[in-house]
């Protein structure tokens, strides 16, 4: 498929994220060019080994494989319509996070244009790229993930999931969606300890010994997931009360309780919902939009 080599890599995108994937891949002895809107960025990245374009014509010129790192996929579209005319017979990777719906359109804009797309998610934090635990989600035309999975290995293990260009994208906001509230919702015990005059020192071992490895919980979760959620009002009733106990307990300790209420909101809803048809109606079920079927006996 591609008639240069395709350990020559183009990585257009320089955040900390673009970085440490040049880093990686200068250190595999990858043959590397960079461009960025802001040069002094590129330009820290040459003690890597790579080479610094100054256009993106030029670095979509010197190889086949081009990375992209950027905000989002309206990005891509900055950096790439304005040469839209040396897309032919390119491989653009796009790195950058956005929806799946963005990712499947932004495929068919590359390959109307003669390129070749393949879209990824990148599962480490910049100082974890290339490590043993990285690891990226990609979606694409097999043949084109086979052609370049070897110039990508670098970055992190490559994790293949389809043909279907938005796939990757999904699996990558799905971890996000589990991410983020938990990383807030870490910082929200951290804020409810410090402002009741506690030390977030003497609490983080405890916190670590309450998450330990989720493994098994995620499996038993996704086990009743399957089968319409956990629906059990005892369990509901005991976890609706617990949420409010933690809104109390937050509200007296003076820190923003937003997110303690939006999570007991859904506890509530479900216990709610369960008394008033006698059928138990689980929190997964509101959280996957069924609630024009919750007067149903039993989960479809």
């Amino acid at each position: 498929m591609m008639s240069q080599s395709a350990g020559s890599v183009t990585v257009m995108g320089l955040g900390s994220m673009g970085q440490a994937m040049v880093r990686s891949l200068c250190a595999s002895g990858t043959k590397v060019t960079v461009w960025n809107r802001s040069p002094e960025k590129a330009g820290a990245v040459v003690e890597f080994g790579a080479v610094r374009a100054d256009t993106v014509g030029q670095a979509l010129s010197a190889g086949e494989v081009i990375v992209l790192s950027l905000t989002d996929y309206p990005a891509m579209y900055d950096v790439l319509e304005p040469v839209a005319e040396h897309l032919a017979g390119k491989t653009i990777v796009n790195l950058s996070s956005d929806s799946p719906e963005s990712t499947r359109k932004a495929g068919a804009w590359i390959r109307a244009r003669g390129g070749r797309f393949l879209a990824g998610g990148v599962m480490a934090d910049s100082d974890g790229v290339g490590s043993s635990a990285a690891y990226i989600f990609y979606s694409g035309p097999r043949d084109v993930f086979a052609a370049c999975a070897d110039a990508l290995r670098p970055l992190g293990r490559p994790e293949y999931l389809g043909e279907d260009d938005g796939i990757a994208q999904l699996y990558y906001q799905a971890v996000l969606a589990m991410f983020l509230p938990g990383l807030l919702a870490f910082e929200q015990a951290l804020a409810m300890i410090d402002r009741s005059g506690e030390s977030i020192e003497r609490f983080l071992p405890y916190a670590q010994r309450s998450m330990g490895d989720m493994a098994d919980l995620y499996a038993a979760v996704a086990a009743m997931a399957a089968t319409g959620g956990w629906r059990d009002i005892a369990h509901l009733r005991m976890m609706a009360a617990g949420a409010q106990h933690v809104v109390q307990t937050a509200t007296a300790a003076g820190v923003d309780t937003a997110l303690a209420h939006a999570v007991r909101t859904y506890w509530h809803r479900a216990l709610t919902e369960s008394e008033r048809t006698g059928v138990p109606v689980s929190t997964f079920q509101l959280l996957r939009g069924e609630t024009s079927s919750l007067n149903k006996p039993e989960y479809r």
